[in-house]
């Protein structure tokens, strides 16, 4: 603050005591909401349009003016003021994201043995193994133009369905090395023709203990499943991630390297070209991959259970109120701060430290 500023402030105190340091008027026009106003607009906007029986799926800014209008909050409002007040405190209410909620009551149990597993061994190893089913052989109907100056390659949007096929792979978490296998379908027996395929190959097969990490879908879900690779493979052991937390398994990465650099835009003549183009780049991928660098550590499971636990009706409620109930501290001023826990860098504890 200059000096200036306080000599002015200390005069206007000595002339006219504690009134005198009250704000002066000013020219222009005055202000046209209230705090209360924008408070009421914004706890709107953290409200699901079905909680006040609107018939939409999310607000936009038009249809809050709309609805505050409706209300009676304000005589007026455009939806571009609306806008500017959203903006202000990064309220989103037209945009949305999907989740799955756990049901698995070993959820931290199940997890945590794929995170704090024991160390491993030498001869011992993690294969992550997973399907990515129904990959089409979408036969365009124009061929493919290829990309040139400030042109965008340009795919044909009609198509002729060549069938589907699925991908089955195992990833070696430890050496970054892929075994993969195309199937007219997932089930019990493709699956084990993968695991065939791995454990009959060394260092697999003379191996002391390897481990299959695996979801719960149903070509490997249960105890069943888990004797069945056992008889079969008796130095084997299968380890389920939780329900609906198949992003545990390192196999879905692979899937989504695949999917960005093998599948889309999808344009195959049939789908002998989609199982040539899928072992093409296997050999490419092996030649080159290095492991991947697991972040995700138990202290940030911890962390992610703790805030969905949270996540309740009363909970979603009471921050839908948040605005409202802070209408007073934006009267006086004052301000709030996020703290922000940033997690440490650590890998599987499944694997041997490198």
């Amino acid at each position: 603050m200059h000096v200036d500023t306080v000599r002015t402030w200390r005069g206007r105190f000595a002339a006219g005591g504690l009134p005198a340091l009250s704000d002066r008027r000013r020219s222009g026009r005055p202000l046209s909401f209230t705090p209360l106003q924008v408070a009421e607009v914004k706890a709107l906007a953290c409200q699901l349009p079905a909680e006040s029986g609107t018939p939409l799926s999310r607000w936009s800014c038009p249809e809050l003016a709309r609805e505050v209008v409706a209300r009676a909050v304000a005589p007026a409002m455009s939806a571009s003021t609306v806008r500017r007040w959203l903006k202000a405190d990064a309220i989103k209410p037209w945009q949305h994201r999907s989740w799955i909620f756990i049901r698995d009551p070993n959820f931290p149990a199940k997890a945590a043995r794929v995170f704090d597993g024991e160390p491993l061994g030498e001869d011992e190893y993690v294969i992550s193994s997973d399907e990515k089913t129904s990959i089409q052989a979408r036969c365009r109907c124009h061929p493919t133009l290829a990309p040139g100056q400030a042109r965008a390659m340009r795919v044909n949007h009609e198509y002729q369905r060549g069938g589907a096929l699925a991908y089955l792979a195992a990833y070696d978490v430890h050496h970054a090395k892929v075994f993969g296998r195309c199937e007219s379908k997932t089930g019990i027996v493709p699956f084990m023709n993968l695991v065939t395929q791995v454990m009959t190959t060394e260092p697999y097969a003379s191996a002391k203990r390897v481990y299959w990490v695996v979801d719960n879908g149903s070509s490997h879900r249960g105890r069943r499943a888990i004797d069945r690779l056992a008889t079969a493979f008796p130095n084997a052991v299968m380890v389920h991630t939780p329900v609906h937390a198949s992003w545990l398994n390192q196999a879905e990465i692979f899937f989504s390297i695949v999917q960005r650099k093998v599948v889309s835009p999808n344009a195959f003549t049939d789908l002998t070209q989609v199982r040539d183009r899928l072992r093409a780049f296997e050999d490419r991928y092996n030649a080159t991959a290095q492991p991947f660098q697991w972040k995700f550590t138990t202290s940030d499971l911890d962390d992610l259970l703790a805030r969905l636990d949270r996540h309740t009706l009363a909970d979603r409620q009471e921050e839908a109120c948040v605005a409202l109930s802070g209408v007073h501290r934006e009267i006086a001023g004052h301000g709030s701060g996020v703290s922000d826990d940033s997690g440490t860098r650590a890998g599987l504890r499944l694997m041997p430290v490198p």
